[in-house]
């Protein structure tokens, strides 16, 4: 997807011919008058990257940059007519990634833009997780907590459906029978290894079709056991 940018400048004519430039380049763009209007969009929208003007009416952009820095990690590219060393380093202290220093061509603020977006990592996003478990011919819902077979729903006693539970959540990754204990509510005296092994063996039945050759809920040798799926 285009990155979406915001432009910050209160001169019309610059802020216009650079939201054009910039869609003409591929990009989504949305654009504010002032810090003010910056703020009210900001509010409602999240943004690849911020280029703004340091020298506006009212709150300048170094402030801006400021309040952006306070709860965001958007990428700030600040515009500045003043091209002292002091200037530009008021802000990147104040948090912005870069700077370019009026007049520009609007060529080398799109290679700064580019070079600012390859160096932001991506958000990172959690994997989906699936909705139903394949198990070979059989299937588990995940959401409502049922095994099927074909059109076929298969009875879960009260703990089979807890521990489908359990294993439907460490998909691929190993269960102790500690675990389970712990999860299943019972002391040491009402759910020992053997308790867990017969009720595993249980559950078996009703998943794998050659129970006594597990494909699905298998044993893991010193770890407890692990449910894998298609």
């Amino acid at each position: 997807m285009s990155a979406h940018l915001l432009i910050v400048d209160d001169d019309e004519r610059i802020r216009d011919l650079l939201k054009q430039f910039l869609i003409r380049h591929g990009f989504l763009v949305s654009a504010a008058r002032d810090s003010e209007h910056a703020r009210r969009v900001l509010a409602g929208l999240d943004f690849d990257l911020i280029v703004l003007d340091v020298m506006m009416p009212g709150e300048d952009g170094v402030s801006l940059t400021k309040w952006i820095r306070s709860d965001r990690d958007t990428p700030v590219l600040v515009l500045t007519a003043k091209g002292e060393t002091e200037d530009r380093i008021t802000g990147l202290e104040a948090g912005a990634d870069d700077y370019l220093a009026k007049p520009f061509e609007p060529k080398e603020l799109l290679l700064r833009i580019n070079a600012i977006l390859r160096r932001t990592p991506e958000p990172v996003t959690q994997p989906e997780m699936p909705t139903v478990l394949r198990l070979g011919p059989v299937r588990y819902d995940i959401e409502r907590g049922e095994l099927w077979n074909g059109n076929d729903l298969i009875r879960l006693t009260a703990t089979e459906g807890q521990l489908m539970r359990i294993f439907a959540a460490s998909v691929g990754n190993p269960v102790s029978r500690a675990a389970l204990v712990g999860e299943l509510g019972r002391d040491e005296a009402q759910a020992q290894d053997r308790a867990i092994d017969v009720q595993i063996t249980r559950l078996r039945r009703k998943i794998e079709v050659n129970p006594k050759e597990p494909r699905y809920l298998q044993t893991v040798r010193g770890s407890g056991y692990l449910l894998a799926a298609d």
